[in-house]
């Protein structure tokens, strides 16, 4: 399971209670970062994770108040002498942008090694991080540039092991009781064949998180959210302000 931590909940322009678009999500002791707006370092502090934590980074797309916190965090990392590869996904333009921000402010750019996944303007849906454990997907969403939504999906995890019954049929040995979590038929020492299917449960799907922001209401977004646990969806105008959302390509409330 994980944990969501809103960070900035803003539109364009701050206020005192409301900060630059960026959220992060926490599993396992890893952050992962959507969007960095202006002041998301400050509030990783506030919350109490760890920046060198970091996983990797989705930037939903190039607008100054999801972006503009990057190149500030960025530069920090070469400063706690951060080492890990670190991973940023965003759209076309995003490591240009990064690259020729870094290379003249810091006089010898990023210390630590950066992948970079560049997401292209005809993207119609894009797997962009996969684990053992999880995968993050991409789609286009409907705003005024490219702006990519992303879902975070943990894979089904294994049923929970019977040990009582596994002991009951002769299992002994620990690493044998890792076998048959795994999926694998074991041998007891008086040669009897313990299967999975007999001490071990149906698995268990794993949390999913759809972050879709700075959009009208489309069809990509619904498809990210589709059966998701949580869903994190901006709105930054009320519904008598709907012109002004069509117009802007927004949604409202």
């Amino acid at each position: 399971m994980f944990s969501i931590v809103p960070l900035g909940v803003a539109s364009a322009l701050p206020t005192l209670d409301r900060h630059f678009s960026s959220t992060a999500l926490v599993r396992e002791g890893h952050v992962f970062l959507f969007d960095c707006g202006e002041g998301t370092q400050l509030q990783l502090v506030r919350a109490g994770l760890k920046r060198p934590r970091i996983e990797a980074i989705f930037i939903t797309h190039l607008h100054g108040d999801h972006v503009f916190g990057l190149p500030g965090l960025l530069s920090t990392l070469s400063l706690l002498e951060h080492e890990r590869t670190l991973r940023i996904v965003g759209p076309v333009g995003l490591r240009a942008a990064l690259t020729a921000f870094m290379l003249p402010t810091s006089g010898r750019g990023i210390a630590y090694p950066i992948e970079y996944i560049e997401l292209p303007p005809d993207l119609s849906h894009a797997v962009v991080l996969e684990t053992s454990e999880y995968r993050v997907e991409a789609r286009p969403l409907e705003h005024s540039l490219f702006t990519a939504g992303f879902r975070f999906e943990e894979k089904a995890r294994p049923g929970k092991l019977d040990a009582h019954r596994a002991r009951a049929l002769g299992v002994v040995p620990e690493v044998d009781f890792k076998r048959l979590k795994a999926g694998e038929t074991v041998v007891t020492a008086d040669g009897r064949e313990v299967t999975p299917a007999e001490v071990v449960g149906p698995s268990r799907p794993g949390a999913s998180f759809a972050y879709v922001t700075d959009s009208q209401p489309c069809e990509a977004g619904v498809a990210l959210a589709s059966r998701a646990d949580l869903m994190y969806h901006e709105a930054t105008f009320r519904q008598s302000d709907v012109d002004r959302a069509r117009e802007t390509r927004h949604a409202t409330a």
